[in-house]
Formats: structure tokens, sequence, C-alpha cells
């Protein structure tokens, strides 16, 4: 190879001449790659998703997003000022368009999981319909959700100073509003597209919600960066979380062949009230942080916590305190 590229280098007559003929050298080799390439696709552990219905696209997750911030917030994202007499008019439009992509979506993630195994297949593309339909359906509802979450971020972060900011501004919030519209797909059933939505919502904000975790109202989540809340976590209402708290499995049951056992609770459950501070890692299914407990910075906890109980971390030292309704401070190992 060397040697031809010096001949080009030393025979070409001009630039142009030896830029074509090195390009004709290197593409020359391209086919034997996608040849090698189409090969491996033959391997039984390749990862590709020849032959079947097409997924939802990366675009289209984008565009679900854009048009649920629009209509769930109107006026605050889209491309027109709004007013009184031109809302219903700017909402429909919206909607259409919402309802038309996202019946496509859940169209293609039906066909992804049907056994008929069909490129296109009417009951798939009619039960996207009414899906979609199912899901417009509940706007108004995970608006006023998504309403008592931004007031409850508004209550709970001294920076904030106003609700614009909060809906504009906080990837909290951003993770939220995905969240609620992707738990109600998730109760659907619908495959694959709620786990989309929320780590798409994931990549732009380092906040990983599982969309099969149930969150209550008022829900605020500080900062968010490296938040994680995985499926069968329960969360109740007006509860806090600030940046880097994990609600995690604590480990993986298994069956005799030695493989995992799913939908089973794995991850814990958080009650009313409840304030759990930056980098705390509760971990595991029969774990609970009872109602109105505080949960202090960088604490590790296994095991259950009761109400209106602190858990806490001195700096410098190695063991948590935990402090209980009316008693003094009390030393104990990690949780």
């Amino acid at each position: 190879m060397s040697k031809k590229v010096d001949l080009i280098l030393q025979n070409a007559a001009c630039v142009k001449t030896q830029e074509a003929e090195l390009e004709n050298l290197y593409t020359a080799k391209l086919p034997l790659i996608t040849k090698s390439i189409v090969k491996s696709l033959e391997s039984k552990t390749s990862l590709d998703h020849v032959g079947f219905p097409m997924v939802p696209s990366h675009e289209s997750l984008v565009e679900i997003v854009s048009l649920i911030r629009a209509i769930f917030f109107p006026g605050y994202f889209g491309e027109q000022e709004l007013d009184r007499p031109n809302v219903e008019y700017y909402l429909g439009g919206k909607i259409i368009a919402l309802y038309k992509i996202l019946s496509q979506q859940i169209a293609k993630c039906r066909m992804h999981d049907c056994k008929d195994k069909l490129k296109v297949c009417s009951k798939c593309t009619a039960v996207g319909k009414v899906e979609a339909i199912n899901f417009i359906s509940k706007i108004p509802a995970l608006r006023e959700k998504l309403s008592k979450d931004c007031q409850a971020a508004l209550n709970g972060d001294p920076a904030a100073q106003s609700a614009d900011e909060i809906v504009f501004c906080y990837p909290g919030f951003f993770a939220i509003t995905i969240y609620r519209a992707a738990h109600e797909l998730y109760l659907q059933n619908i495959p694959l597209l709620p786990r989309m939505l929320t780590e798409y919502a994931h990549t732009v904000t380092g906040c990983d919600i599982h969309p099969g975790a149930d969150i209550g109202e008022s829900f605020f989540i500080d900062h968010a960066t490296g938040v994680v809340i995985g499926e069968t976590t329960s969360i109740g209402d007006n509860v806090k979380l600030y940046q880097g708290v994990t609600l995690g499995a604590l480990s993986f049951p298994r069956d005799k062949d030695g493989n995992i056992i799913r939908h089973q609770k794995r991850h814990p459950t958080i009650e009313d009230n409840a304030v759990i501070y930056s980098n705390a890692t509760i971990l595991g299914g029969e774990t609970l942080i009872g109602k109105n407990a505080i949960i202090g910075g960088n604490v590790w906890i296994t095991k259950s916590v009761p109400a209106n109980t602190k858990v806490i971390v001195n700096p410098g030292e190695a063991q948590q305190i935990i402090i209980k309704p009316d008693q003094k401070k009390k030393t104990a190992k990690k949780r």
C-alpha cells in the first residue's frame, strides 16, 4: 500500500490528480470491508435488527418530547406567541401531530414484539391508534400533576424565582416531565417506547428515572445530575431528592440455573415527606424510608429507616448517626 501511495505522490501531474487517485485507492477497499461486516451478521451474538420492523428512531423521540412539552406547557415552547383566541387552534394542531407520530411509534414498538413478526401488522397499527388516544386523554391529569411538581420545586428551592424559571431551566423538572409521560405509556403496556423516552431524558439531564417507578405527587429533584431511580421504586407524596441519589437494587435473585428472576420488588420504598440529600444510596426491595425521614448526604442504607428519623454522617467519621424522635444521637454501623 505504501509503495502505491508513494508512486501516486511522485507521478501525479497535480494535487487534484493526487487526491483523486488516492481516493480511488482507498475507497476500493470499502466493498471488502462491507462484505466482512455483512458476514459478521451471521453470528448468533450479532447485535443487529435486520429483518424486523423498525423501532422508533432518535429523531422521532425528539419530536415526541418536543410535542409533549408544547402541549403540557402551552406558550413556553413552540414557534408562536399564544393568547386565548388562538390557543385552541394551536393546541389542536400539536395534538394532531402528537397523535400521528405517537400512534406510528407505538405501532412500531408493538410490531417489534408481535408474534407474527410482520413488517406491517394491521392489528399493531390499530393498537397504536387506540393507545395514542388513551395517552392523549390523560394529558389534563398529567398537567395537574406537573403543576404540583413545579410548585414543589418553587417551595423547595430558594434559588427558584418563578414557575417560568423551573419549566424553562430545571433539569430535574424536565426529567420528571418525561417520566410522567413515559410512566403512563408503561402502564398501558407499550413496549420499548417508555424506556426510550426516559433514557432520552437521562441523556439530556443526567437523571435516570425508570418509567416503571411509582412516584407520587409534588415530587422535586434538585440539581438532578446523577440521580438514579430504579424500576420498582415506590415514592410517596412531597418527596425531595438532591443530586447523586441512588434508589437501587441491593441484589438480584436468581433461579436454579443462575438466570436473573425479573418482575420482583427490588428497589426501595420512600414514604411521604422524606428528604434525601446528595449522594445518598438506598438499596433493596425491602428497604423502607418512613414518613418525614431525613437521609443525609453520602449515607449508605440497606435497612429500613423509621418515620421521623434522621440518618447522617459527620465529616471524617465512618459510622452513621441515627437520630430518632425524642432520642439523643445514636451511632450505628453503616446500614
